[in-house]
């Protein structure tokens, strides 16, 4: 019977790799579909993405980086997919002329990288700033795409010296992929600051890593 079982497995998963299906994980999720859009096939994204407001002329740009880690919390996770958008130096999502599918909600401050061998990624950008007339701190939001699992989001990057990141605010954040605050450092050109990530972290219906 234990021999039948494991044989039943198997073909379940050979199955499932032929017809290219992937395990739903993360819980609902609008608008996780958009990291779909990127202009770039998956397998041709590098891990550096330098986004459409970075620039060295008048404020300084942020650099973010940090490494992304299997479920086993100390192992580097390669070709991993990140998708990264915010509002700009208003507080608004504002999207090209013309824009289509999720840029005309997410603005057109979006990009994509994908994680090197190392678990590496690194994106320039300038700091957003939060709504205007709202108390909800400034933030990046990130969704995550990792192979033979359908698309997460995690903890939005949000910024230690906010204001409106107060305790109560930071008590209830999920720390969904690690914490997402980030306590930058000006190193005189730019800021930076890194943040690792840890692929199913507090993410519902994960699958338990192998032993």
């Amino acid at each position: 019977m234990k021999t039948r079982r494991l044989l039943l497995l198997l073909i379940c998963l050979v199955v499932r790799n032929a017809t290219g299906q992937v395990q739903p994980v993360g819980g609902p999720c609008e608008g996780c579909e958009a990291i779909h859009e990127s202009p770039v096939p998956f397998d041709k994204l590098t891990s550096f993405l330098k986004m459409p407001d970075a620039t060295w002329t008048g404020n300084k740009p942020l650099g973010i980086n940090g490494t992304v880690y299997k479920a086993d919390g100390k192992t580097p996770a390669p070709d991993v997919v990140l998708y990264v958008y915010h509002t700009d130096q208003t507080g608004r999502y504002v999207a090209r002329q013309g824009a289509r599918g999720w840029e005309r909600r997410h603005g057109s401050l979006r990009g994509w990288m994908r994680t090197n061998e190392q678990g590496e990624y690194k994106f320039v950008t300038l700091r957003p700033a939060p709504y205007p007339h709202a108390d909800e701190p400034a933030h990046i939001h990130i969704t995550l795409k990792e192979p033979g699992l359908t698309e997460y989001y995690i903890d939005e990057f949000l910024f230690d010296d906010d204001p409106l990141l107060t305790a109560t605010k930071r008590q209830k954040l999920a720390n969904r992929g690690g914490s997402g605050i980030l306590k930058l450092k000006d190193v005189g050109n730019m800021y930076k600051a890194e943040r690792p990530i840890y692929l199913g972290r507090n993410i519902p219906n994960y699958p338990a890593p192998h032993r």
